[in-house]
Parts: C-alpha cells; sequence; structure tokens
C-alpha cells in the first residue's frame, strides 16, 4: 500500500513545497556550517557522524552525509515501504549541497569565535527552523529517523525513544573521539533547543486554553462562555467515582485572557467546581484553524 500521495507538478501546492524544502535546506547547512561544526558539535543523526568523520578523516561533511542519507533511504523503502518520496531525497541533497558549497564560500571558522555556548544556541535555533521548514513539506529528514523506524519494527519499541537512543549514541561518539565532555554537553543544548524550535515552527504559537469544567451550575456556566465569550463547548456526561452521582462536565477552549475571565464567573456561581486547564498544542476545526487549511500549509 503507498503512503504517499503523488502531486501535480508546477501546482501551487508543489511550489510552496519545494519552496519550503529549498529554504529549509540552506537555513539547515547554514546551522551547520556557521555554529555546529566549527566547534566539534555532534548534534546526533547523520551530520553529527559526518562532523566527527570529517576532523578525524578530514572528509567534507555534506558530501559523507549524502554518502550515509542515500543507503539509509533504499534500506528504508525495502524495508518500510513507500514511506520516502522524492521531496525526502531532494531534501538531503539540497543539505548536503549547501552545506559543502556554504563551506567553500566561507570556510570552517565559526560566526562567533570563541563562544561555543552562542554558537551552541542559535545553530540550533538554525537546525529547528531549517527542519521545521522541511518537515512543513511533508518530508522528512532522513538519516537517524529511517534507523530508528527500522528498529522499531522490529523492536515494537516507540520511534521517539528510538531516536533519542540513536542520537545519544551518536553524540557519546563524539565524545568518545574528541575526548572532551563540553562536546556531548553543547550537542544535548543544540539538540534540545532545535527540538523547541520544530515544535514551534510545525504547531505554531498558540495561546488556546482547553478546559474542562465539573460544575452543578453546568447551564450558566455553558451561557456564560457562549453568550459573553463568544465561545462554543461541548456537555460531556460522566458519574463521580466516590458518590456515583451523575455529572455534567463542560469541554471548551478559550484563549489566556477568556481563562481568567471564566474562572472568576465560576469562583461566583459555584466556588466548589471543579476546573482543569490545559495547554493546546493546537487546535482545529469551527472557530479555529480549519484541518482543510493546516493541509494547505
Amino acid at each position: 500500500m503507498a503512503f504517499l500521495r503523488k502531486q501535480k507538478v508546477f501546482s501551487k501546492k508543489w511550489l510552496i513545497d519545494y519552496t519550503l524544502i529549498i529554504v529549509g535546506s540552506f537555513i539547515l547547512a547554514s546551522g551547520f556550517v556557521l555554529f555546529i561544526t566549527p566547534y566539534k558539535i555532534v548534534p546526533g543523526g547523520v551530520y553529527g557522524i559526518s562532523i566527527v568523520l570529517h576532523y578525524v578523516l578530514g572528509t567534507p561533511v555534506g558530501l559523507m552525509a549524502l554518502a550515509f542519507d542515500i543507503p539509509l533511504t533504499i534500506i528504508g523503502i525495502k524495508v518500510l515501504g513507500p514511506r520516502f518520496g522524492v521531496k525526502t531525497v531532494v531534501g538531503f541533497v539540497l543539505t548536503a549541497f549547501f552545506n559543502d558549497g556554504i563551506t567553500y564560500l566561507y570556510g570552517y571558522e565559526p560566526l562567533v569565535h570563541g563562544d561555543a555556548l552562542l554558537s551552541s544556541i542559535f545553530g540550533g535555533l538554525f537546525l529547528g527552523v531549517g527542519l521545521g521548514l522541511i518537515f512543513k513539506s511533508k518530508a522528512t529528514s532522513g538519516g537517524s529517523d529511517i534507523v530508528a523506524m527500522i528498529i522499531s519494527k522490529y523492536t515494537h519499541l516507540p520511534v521517539g525513544q528510538l531516536m533519542i537512543m540513536v542520537d545519544s549514541t551518536i553524540v557519546l561518539l563524539g565524545l568518545i573521539v574528541f575526548k572532551d565532555w563540553k562536546i556531548p554537553l553543547y550537542s544535548l543544548i543544540v539538540i534540545f533547543i532545535t527540538g523547541k524550535v520544530l515544535d514551534t515552527i510545525l504547531e505554531g504559537l498558540n495561546y488556546d486554553k482547553v478546559l474542562f469544567i465539573i460544575s452543578d451550575k453546568f447551564e450558566e456556566i455553558g451561557e456564560k462562555i457562549i453568550h459573553d465569550l463568544n465561545r462554543g463547548g461541548t456537555f460531556i456526561a460522566g458519574k463521580g467515582m466516590y458518590n456515583q452521582k451523575e455529572k455534567q462536565i463542560i469541554f471548551t477552549v478559550v484563549n489566556r485572557r477568556e481563562v481568567a475571565l471564566l474562572q472568576e464567573f465560576i469562583h461566583r456561581v459555584d466556588a466548589h467546581a471543579f476546573v482543569t486547564v490545559l495547554n493546546s498544542n493546537e487546535i482545529l476545526g469551527e472557530g479555529f484553524k480549519s484541518l482543510g487549511t493546516k493541509l494547505e500549509c
């Protein structure tokens, strides 16, 4: 069964996706050349291995990453099926090309001299933005992601945990080769910041809050949500675990300012109400960003 849908060449979506890949690959490569590689930082993945090999054997970072990515992608297609399309291949080829191209033009000197910590922070920022743009085009970064997916198929362990294990192994490789404890510590900073920035790029900055409200005054609270806050919600039938009493649970989504207004009102009408407030990564549906709009991005 195919996992990938073909896109019409030169359609609007096709142009947007490949623009994201090109820009993302350039930013990603710039992060390695300007901030990561000069300080021997090893942020996991095939580029982490390639940076180690660069300092041991003198090989170009981009070319070595490409030498890993191509066979890994072929193996991934054979083992996992057609999950890795043309966009993924274009992404890692462009990243390798930009990496060695920028290195040829700029050299091996860091953009910020004598400050590995600042370079780790901005390196993670560049890597997160670059990967985020590539992921938004529905491509993957290849490399260690594919290794984790293959191991997961046979061990049934979560892919996320396996990716952490694979990248941690590569970080430890940097410690063994360079014999400097600062290398893995800086590398962990890069990995952490990359992950946070990547999540922000993919999910956006979201200030919406999810509320679950249990109160005997559910009708009054529902009126407040609908008429004063101009929001919607859902009544969910529930039952108390202790006294087995039937309850109505209000499920609603509001922004940060509206949380304070609603909490004040709830306290006024029912001081014994039970309110759970959760941070929301993303809200899709009527009144918010539609699922169709997200898929078009």
